[in-house]
């Protein structure tokens, strides 16, 4: 099973050091950094908005645990947005090229 992790970040750089680490780490095969994304939520009873860049995250659902506990490690919100969703279907290409860019020995 291979899952879209969602997560935002404060700005640019966060959202550079955790996609470079997962993909150095094979936790992701690959990490899209979509700068401009205006968040709206709830935090602490007030209504928030927040200029945020948004990661999209490429993995496997076995380097889940993984991948959640590196993410929580560099993050510097105190309650990180990551949020994985299934695959439902995909290219067979590409999701094989998942597989194979999460391989150890790769």
């Amino acid at each position: 099973m291979y899952l879209l992790v969602l997560c935002t970040c404060p700005d640019n750089s966060v959202a550079e050091l955790i996609g470079r680490a997962l993909v150095e780490d094979k936790l992701a095969a690959c990490v899209n950094i979509m700068p401009g994304v205006t968040s709206v939520y709830r935090w602490q009873g007030n209504v928030e908005f927040a200029a945020e860049v948004q990661l999209l995250i490429k993995t496997a659902s076995d380097k889940y645990p993984m991948l959640e506990e590196k993410i929580n490690s560099l993050h510097p919100y105190d309650t990180p947005e990551i949020i994985a969703l299934n695959i439902q279907q995909g290219d067979k290409h590409y999701l094989n090229w998942i597989t194979e860019s999460l391989k150890e020995n790769s």
